[in-house]
Order: C-alpha cells, then sequence, then structure tokens
C-alpha cells in the first residue's frame, strides 16, 4: 500500500512515496480504498509543524478524502464492501488505504463524483457551519468573503448564495474575482486597489455588511471590522495571510457585533450528529446540481509535491486533489 508520508517537518520538498502493510479493520472500523484526497492550505502548515493539531512522524497528509469500502471491521452495521463514502480525517489521507472510524463515513449519492466529493467536507462543512449553525443567516442579509478565491472562500460564497444572501467578494487580483463572480459572487472588491472599508461600506450603501466570513484575518481584518452592520456578525475562520490580527474592541461595542470563532474540526468532535447531517446536505446540494464545486487540478499521489506546492505559494483558485 502506497503512502505519502511527512517524515520530517521541512515542507512540502520533505514529503517521501513509500510502501506500507495493508490496513486491518478493527471493531467499528472499516478500511477505505481511497480514489481522491483533497490538499488545503492547513496541509502546508501541518507538515511544517505549524498548526494546531500535530500528528507524530510519520503522517500523511490530507484531512478528507472520497473512496470505496474495501473491508469491513467487527460490529458495524449499514456499510457494506463496495459502499462508496466520503470521510473527513484530520490527516492521514493520501495513501492508497485509510482506516476510517465506520462512523465517520458519509454514502456518496449518485451523479457526484470522488474528486469532487473528496473536496467538500473541510471547505464547504466550515461555510455551512459557519454560515448557517454559528451566524445563523438569513435570506436577503449581505455577506462579505475575505479571501473569496480560495477553497474555503469559493465554498462561502456558495454557501451564502444558496441560502438567499447578497454576496460580497473581497480577493486579491481581478482574476480570482472573476473565479468568484462564476460562483454567484454578487459585488466584487480588490483589496489591493481599494480602501476596504470604505468599498465595504460602499457596496452596502452606507449600512454596512451583516456577516463577515474572514479567511484571511492579517491587515484586512480591522477595516473590514469596521464596516460591519449594526449588530452584524464577524466570523474567524483562518489566517490566511500569516498574521493573528488583534481587533480594537471598542469597535465591537459600537457596532454591537458579535465575533463568533468558527472553529470547524473542534466542531466535528463535539457534534458529530451536527457534521454528519451537514455533509448529508451538502453532498445532496451538489448531486442537485444547486452546488458546483470548483477543482483546480488534479494531481496523482506520486506528485504530492508538486500539488501541496501550489498551495503553499498560494496559487489554487478551488481545490486541489490527489487522485488513486
Amino acid at each position: 500500500m502506497k503512502a505519502a508520508l511527512c517524515k520530517s517537518l521541512d515542507g512540502p520538498a520533505a514529503l517521501v512515496i513509500e510502501d506500507l502493510p495493508p490496513a486491518v479493520p478493527g471493531p467499528g472500523e472499516v478500511v477505505v480504498n481511497v480514489r481522491a484526497a483533497a490538499l488545503n492550505f492547513f496541509d502546508t502548515l501541518i507538515i511544517r509543524g505549524k498548526y494546531q493539531h500535530k500528528p507524530e512522524l510519520p503522517f500523511s497528509p490530507s484531512g478528507e478524502i472520497a473512496g470505496v469500502v474495501g473491508q469491513v471491521g467487527p460490529g458495524v452495521e449499514g456499510l457494506l464492501r463496495g459502499d462508496r463514502v466520503a470521510c473527513y480525517l484530520g490527516w492521514g489521507g493520501a495513501r492508497e488505504e485509510v482506516l476510517v472510524d465506520a462512523a465517520s463515513c458519509v454514502p456518496i449519492p449518485k451523479g457526484v463524483g470522488d474528486v469532487v466529493a473528496s473536496g467538500i467536507a473541510i471547505t464547504y462543512g466550515t461555510a455551512i457551519q459557519g454560515l448557517r449553525d454559528r451566524a445563523r443567516l438569513q435570506p436577503g442579509e449581505t455577506v462579505a468573503v475575505l479571501g473569496a478565491s480560495g477553497g474555503a472562500g469559493l465554498g462561502a460564497v456558495e454557501i451564502a448564495k444558496l441560502m438567499g444572501a447578497r454576496v460580497i467578494a473581497v480577493a486579491s487580483s481581478p482574476e480570482k474575482l472573476a473565479v468568484a463572480r462564476s460562483r454567484g459572487a454578487d459585488v466584487l472588491i480588490d483589496y489591493t486597489a481599494t480602501d476596504l472599508k470604505q468599498a465595504l461600506k460602499e457596496a452596502t450603501g452606507g449600512v454596512g455588511v451583516d456577516v463577515i466570513y474572514d479567511c484571511v484575518g492579517g491587515p484586512h481584518a480591522e477595516p473590514a471590522l469596521r464596516a460591519i452592520a449594526w449588530q452584524g456578525r464577524y466570523l474567524v475562520v483562518g489566517f490566511a495571510a500569516g498574521e493573528i490580527p488583534k481587533l480594537a474592541l471598542n469597535l465591537v461595542l459600537l457596532k454591537g457585533c458579535d465575533v463568533l470563532g468558527v472553529f470547524w474540526g473542534s466542531s466535528v468532535k463535539r457534534d458529530p450528529a451536527g457534521h454528519r447531517a451537514n455533509m448529508v446536505d451538502l453532498l445532496t446540494w451538489i448531486a442537485q446540481g444547486r452546488l458546483k464545486p470548483r477543482i483546480h487540478g488534479t494531481y496523482p499521489l506520486a506528485d504530492i509535491v508538486e500539488a501541496i506546492g501550489i498551495l503553499d505559494r498560494r496559487e489554487a483558485v478551488g481545490k486541489v486533489v490527489l487522485t488513486l
């Protein structure tokens, strides 16, 4: 069984492909024959030891997969060999076989391909948990997505539109914004070419933004917060800019707004039933054609260094997926 392994915390170039013994399921477990394993920006951090989770070396990157159940362990009910499933793992997916808790497997509906199914748990899961469960977004409200061209940002653009919101996409180039437009964004803002606070104010007729979905952090956080509406909701999703901002609490007071953390990985562990329900909804919407996740590119397992390098250089527009 071939696996991509991180054996030292030296970044993408240190990843190697090695043969490992076949996986054997224990009670309540299944072995999934991986067909697609999605990569995310956090994979560039976890292989450097800079993510909040630090798995023991060696480990495989990729926190989400799609594949076919190959073996079923004792006591497993509701899953059979040959069933197509999508799973969130945290890490460990970049290998030909993965040992998974059966309860973590979500059936893939007909009409949803493995590549797409592998890449929705983290980005779209975060978006639906943030916008629906945390912000309680309502139809007709305005959502500004900071970092709207990456996997997480595009997922938020699509989910917000599906929920009936008006979406302002904020990104760093016209090319990236064009992709956000193709996913349904109503207003485009290039924060490298304009004053973000002023642009958000103008886009909302001076009222401000109801919900800010911030994947970026850094210097863009405070200008966005200054443009939030009265009793708006600021969702702290990630820090792709590399800098964790310090928010001025007087702004929170003056705006009467909520600052809400969206720690999706922790919510999956604390509320597995809620995660599963969200996954079922996402896969159903994809099967119905209501969600159309963008795939930046697919790469064989042997090319994982090239694939993860695309994320490392922030060149991805959509999901980067390994195929096995």
